[in-house]
This record gives C-alpha cells, structure tokens and sequence, in this order.
C-alpha cells in the first residue's frame, strides 16, 4: 500500500530554511561552507576579469584598425547623390504644388528656405572659420591647417544672385517664378573626373518649363566649383558646407504639372542608374497654380 509523506507544517519549513541559510552543525552558509564560497566568489571573479579582458582587447584591436577620419565601407555608388530644396515628398516623389494667390500654400516652403540658407549668411560662414576662395590660385594652401584638420571653402548667398532672398524674401514662389536649389551629396573623397567643373542643367520633356537661370552660373548650366572637392568628412572637415545651385524659373507654364529633371553632368558622375534615381539627379513634379480662391467664391 502506497505511503503517503507527512505534510510539514509552517513552522518545520521555517525551521528547514533557517538550517539552510546557517547550519550550525556543519558551519554551512546557503548550503556551502565559508572557504567553500571563497573559492567559488574568486572563480567567478576570475572568469568574469578574463571575459571583460578579451572583450575590450577585441574592441581596441576592432578599433585600431578602423580611420575615424574615413569609413571603412562606403556607399557602392560611383556618385553623390542629389537632392533639392525645398522637398515636399508626398508617395515617395517630390511634388510642389502651390497656388501664386494663395500664401498658405508657399510659406511653409518659403520658411524652410529661410531655414535651410540661413547657414550660407556671410556672417555664420565667417563664424564657422571656413576660408574665401574666391581669386585665389593655391587653394589646398588656403585650406590646410594641420593632417588631421582642414578648413573649408565659404559659400555664401550672394552666390545666389537672384535666388538669395535678399530683394525677394518669397524666393520668387509670389511671382510664379520659384527658386530651386540643388545640393549634391556629401562623399568622402569624391572628386570630379579630370578636376571638371561639375555642371547642373534642368530639363523637362515638355516645353512647358520655359527659361532657366543659375546661380552661380548663367543661363544654361549652374556650376558647383571644384574647391568645394574633396570632402574630408566630419571629423577633419567639422564646418563643411555643400555647395548648391539655384534654378530660377523664369516663366514656368501655370496651371500644368510639369516632370522637371534636374542632373549634375561631369566626368566620373552618373546620373542613369536605374537602381537608384536620386545618383547623380533628381526628379520632381511642378504645378503652379494661378486662381484666385475670391474669384472661384464669386
């Protein structure tokens, strides 16, 4: 007949853990005796020292063979990639569409142009320590300051001509002719083929975008200047500032969406790679609209 054990009172498990915690027939502490648990603690210890040691020997080692100054692995495109200002992105493109009559609908992008340009002011680029370039021949000289530290080329708005706010704080969007501004991005040691002037044009399939100007360039390309090339990255370059590109639209068709595409063209920069759209272009959709709002009411 099978046996059953003896339930245990309250007390007896009291009276158990009480042994187990301090036993005072074997000296025992939490089931081990005092030399015991000296052993074990400086086991442990041990273990735990060499485990931490091999970690941060394997993070120095990792990291001695890493540049702060250049990342090992780099993006495998051959070009930066090229964006514009302002970006209004509505389903993965870029859309801007607004109304001449209408304020509501440009001011938000007029505020993130004062925003984005305010950075170009003469005044935060003489701040900022970065060096005018303009008119001088031994440029690498102008930049240099130490291995690990260079300066870079000011760029300011007046470089913008029409499109630097200065006599238009609409940037031109009041009028139906907007401005653009194309930025290439930043790559760590790309320079244009053959030192060449990179070159930025924008285009439209329809005849419907009507006269273009650049600045700085003239009426048909905007340049980027090659001082602004290499870039050296954050570390040895902490004030970089990229360069851009202003497009001024002149005489746009309003009230027809036009596909404008605007490409950087040089040697050495691709702008036909169908894995990616935004190497060495961008492309956009145009609308202007030209309605009164108090007119439709009427």
């Amino acid at each position: 007949m099978a046996t059953f054990n003896e339930k245990k009172t309250c007390s007896q498990r009291m009276e158990n853990f009480g042994r187990f915690v301090w036993n005072p027939d074997t000296g025992e502490v939490l089931g081990r005796t005092f030399v015991k648990w000296v052993y074990i603690s400086l086991y442990y210890a041990a273990f735990y020292v060499i485990m931490i040691g091999i970690f941060a020997l394997s993070i120095y080692s990792l990291m001695k063979t890493l540049s702060p100054y250049e990342p090992d692995y780099q993006d495998q495109i051959q070009s930066p990639g090229v964006t514009m200002r302002p970006n209004p992105y509505v389903d993965e493109s870029i859309q801007l569409f607004y109304n001449m009559f209408d304020n509501t609908t440009y001011s938000p992008i007029v505020n993130s142009l004062c925003d984005f340009l305010s950075v170009y002011d003469a005044a935060n680029q003489t701040k900022m320590m970065n060096k005018d370039c303009t008119n001088q021949t031994n440029i690498a000289s102008i930049l240099y300051s130490s291995a690990n530290l260079k300066h870079a080329c000011q760029f300011t708005r007046e470089m913008l001509g029409n499109c630097s706010g200065e006599h238009d704080p609409t940037y031109g969007y009041k009028y139906g002719k907007p401005c653009l501004f194309i930025k290439m991005n930043r790559k760590i040691k790309f320079t244009p083929g053959n030192n060449t002037t990179p070159l930025v044009q924008c285009t439209s399939k329809s005849q419907n975008l009507g006269k273009v100007e650049y600045y700085p360039g003239n009426d048909t390309y905007g340049t980027i200047g090659i001082q602004y090339f290499p870039y050296h990255g954050k570390k040895m370059q902490p004030n970089y500032t990229n360069p851009i590109v202003a497009v001024k639209l002149l005489n746009p068709k309003l009230d027809v969406e036009i596909e404008v595409v605007c490409k950087v063209l040089g040697p050495g920069i691709v702008t036909d790679n169908p894995h990616d759209p935004y190497e060495g272009k961008v492309t956009f959709k145009l609308k202007i609209e030209n309605k009164n709002p108090l007119s439709i009411k009427n």
